[in-house]
């Protein structure tokens, strides 16, 4: 068991600072009453995600979750609050009885079968290559090794740019 004060310790508690900031984000972003708030769960469990991908050896894909995903997505959305009608939106009907608890049972089946996977895996350990991070490897690798989440992150900062004109679409009242 390695101790708290040596670098792999202190590294294991910046991992869990980062699943906890993750956890916490999604929980205010699903739970908060207000939707600024739940902007900025979105926010927090975005940064907590880049935390976790920098720990599995991916500082690009790090920085770019943080700056598409908890920059651009999170005020692409505070400006379609901005330009949403300032009343509150009436409440949606009443949920069914059973949908707490069946959705408890499905994330414990899914977690348990996710956790059950990751430990009858057999793990290999990747060989990572020491790079400079100049621009023109950023770019190079922006271009191959990361082509498809370079695309599924303009894809996904198309939507939101979508979804805040849907928003703003009435615009505010006078």
């Amino acid at each position: 068991m390695t101790p708290i004060l040596s670098p792999q310790g202190l590294a294991g508690l910046i991992f869990l600072g980062c699943v906890a900031a993750t956890i916490a984000g999604a929980l205010l972003a699903t739970n908060a009453t207000r939707l600024i708030r739940a902007v900025t769960g979105l926010a927090l469990c975005m940064v907590g995600v880049a935390g976790i991908y920098y720990f599995l050896g991916s500082p690009f894909v790090a920085l770019m979750q943080i700056l598409i995903y908890a920059g651009a997505v999170c005020v692409t959305i505070i400006f379609a609050i901005m330009l949403a009608e300032p009343h509150e939106m009436k409440r949606v009907g009443k949920v069914h009885a059973l949908a707490g608890p069946a959705s408890i049972l499905a994330a414990t089946v899914l977690v348990w079968g996710l956790a059950a996977l990751g430990t009858k895996t057999v793990w290999q350990p990747v060989a990572c290559r020491a790079k400079n991070g100049t621009l023109e490897e950023v770019g190079q690798s922006m271009l191959t090794t990361y082509s498809m989440s370079f695309e599924l992150i303009s894809v996904v900062l198309l939507i939101a740019i979508i979804g805040s004109l849907a928003l703003a679409r009435a615009g505010r009242s006078k």
